[in-house]
């Protein structure tokens, strides 16, 4: 039945009248804004702002249903094709760094194109190279809290301690790793650079530094044959001899060992900053074939005790949250390992009321897990009870798949050791169990009787593969590296043989003391006769080689 017409009219006009009024708020809004900010450009602002109501017709937003499935393998030898299950914008949310990630949708592998920066060079392969820009901002960003690292730059910028030094690097691509590798470029280095990890590269980042013209071979997403390619063009260039390493966790180091001996033999020194790179070179050494010396980063204190403990204290949280939302309060959690790394993400996961475990096998750390007040158990005995699984070992196999099987529905797994062979994972790729792309990095693995376990980044890094890390702590460690780089490239000849050394103590302490300033720290002085008591001189080192902090 129809309303009186008296009434419609009423409402229309009033309905107008609110709609006018509605305008006038709108662009009162809008000129406080702009006189309040004069410079801003209106074009720049975000969407948010620039969703005004105006006079233009309002279109209505069509949304279409994308119900594509992701490939369970890679459709072509080491290419990986996976189709997209939601959208790339909220894909890139949850990316590393909330990146710029190319939201296009062009699969093709950068391997397959051609790009050329501004200078004309081609030397690189990169995602997008357009997406240099938002990179660059995003270095500034980093720049900005790793002060000492700057430091370091303009007090030895003068002096070019690395000039005629070749620098191949393998590492996570990330703003602050961009911050060491142009510290290195300023000090005098030419670099080459590739990515350790395939999930772990910032695109915008690795296009910000091949604009730059560090020639970068690293995207996001990489195969397992698009990795070994890269470290293969990274290493292997007509004219290009290197002879300086920084790698993390030896991947490099063993291809160019492996592959090409009579450039591994031309290396001056290797400095590898993992625990599973300093286990592969020992093993060299212990072999008597390490023939280059090698410096162990990893063992340093300023990496163990600052980049191993308080930065996987928070970025554990970040990556769990990013790409699981998961609340901690209440949930049993395994944190297998309390080496730095496990004792950083214990200490995180308690102190948000999350239950924990720990496995050891170590009886010294395992008592240090118990007087800080966890549980100490294998992980058998808990499997079946505990809502996330968490490897920190540096180890293979940690957990199996006879473990897998044993969890229990929804259960969380992920590592935050560097190398994927702590989850056997490889197991799960059997035709009996199905993968569900969740989102970015996010799997459910679903067992016959339909149990699902979220595996997180295919059992790669988690911090750095789905979220970010601190970029203070990470100014502390990338410091060290470039005081190593520059030890072995300037030490006279015999100072360092065919091994594995250790930083020396006193460089330890300097990378500690730039890093102060940032808190306008202030250290007590020794006197005189404190330091004759003490048996010390005054300027340091404080502490034996054997001192464990």
């Amino acid at each position: 039945m129809s309303e009186p017409a008296g009434e419609a009219k009423l409402e229309v006009k009033q309905a107008s009248k609110e709609a006018k009024e509605s305008e006038n708020v709108a662009e009162k809004y809008s000129a406080m804004t702009v006189s309040k900010n004069a410079e801003v450009n209106m074009g720049e602002l975000s969407p948010a702002f620039s969703a005004v109501p105006t006079h233009k017709p309002v279109k209505k937003i069509q949304f279409v249903e994308d119900k594509q499935e992701f490939s369970r393998f890679p459709t072509k030898t080491g290419r990986r094709s996976l189709s997209r299950s939601i959208s790339q914008s909220s894909t890139d949310s949850y990316s590393s760094a909330a990146s710029y990630t190319d939201s296009s949708d062009d699969e093709t592998s950068p391997r397959d194109r051609t790009q050329v920066n501004s200078k004309g060079s081609s030397d690189f392969c990169v995602k997008n190279i357009k997406q240099a820009e938002f990179g660059r901002r995003e270095i500034e960003i980093a720049e900005q809290d790793m002060s000492a690292l700057i430091s370091l730059r303009k007090r030895a910028h003068s002096e070019k301690p690395l000039a005629g030094a070749k620098i191949v690097g393998c590492t996570h691509i990330t703003a602050q790793t961009a911050v060491l590798i142009e510290t290195l470029v300023a000090l005098g280095a030419q670099c080459r650079w590739t990515a350790c990890n395939i999930y772990s590269t910032q695109n915008e980042v690795a296009a910000a530094l091949s604009e730059a013209g560090v020639s970068v071979f690293a995207w996001k997403g990489e195969s397992e044959d698009d990795f070994w390619w890269c470290i293969d063009h990274c290493i292997n260039t007509e004219g290009w001899q290197p002879n300086m390493i920084l790698d993390d966790g030896g991947d490099l180091t063993h291809w160019m060992y492996k592959k090409y001996p009579n450039v591994f033999k031309k290396i001056r020194g290797i400095v590898e900053e993992s625990v599973t790179g300093v286990h592969r070179l020992y093993q060299l050494s212990k072999a008597g074939k390490l023939c280059v010396p090698a410096m162990n980063v990893n063992d340093s204190v300023t990496k163990q005790k600052f980049d191993n403990l308080y930065c996987c204290r928070e970025s554990i949280l970040d990556g769990l949250k990013r790409t699981t939302d998961v609340m901690f309060g209440g949930k049993q959690v395994v944190v297998c390992g309390y080496g730095e790394v496990g004792k950083g993400c214990c200490a995180a996961l308690k102190a948000l009321g999350a239950i924990v475990y720990v496995t050891e096998i170590d009886p010294i750390c395992g008592l240090q897990a118990c007087m800080d007040g966890f549980k100490v158990v294998k992980l058998n005995e808990v499997v079946r009870l505990v809502d996330i699984t968490i490897t920190c070992t540096g180890n293979k196999n940690v957990v199996t798949r006879d473990q897998l099987d044993r969890m229990k529905n929804g259960s969380i797994v992920c590592n935050m050791g560097h190398s994927n062979t702590e989850i056997d994972v490889a197991s799960l790729r059997t035709p009996e169990l199905t993968w569900e792309r969740v989102r970015s990095q996010v799997d459910h693995v679903i067992w016959p009787d339909g149990k699902r376990v979220i595996l997180l980044a295919e059992g790669r890094l988690l911090n750095l593969s789905c979220s970010t890390v601190p970029t203070f702590v990470l100014s502390i460690t990338a410091t060290t590296q470039a005081l190593a780089l520059i030890e072995l490239y300037n030490a006279p000849e015999g100072r360092y043989k065919q091994d594995v050394y250790l930083l020396p103590k006193k460089m330890d302490e300097y990378v500690a003391s730039l890093h102060l300033a940032t808190f306008e720290a202030h250290l007590t002085e020794l006197t005189d006769e404190q330091a004759k008591y003490l048996g010390l001189n005054k300027n340091g080192p404080f502490k034996p080689n054997y001192y464990r902090y």
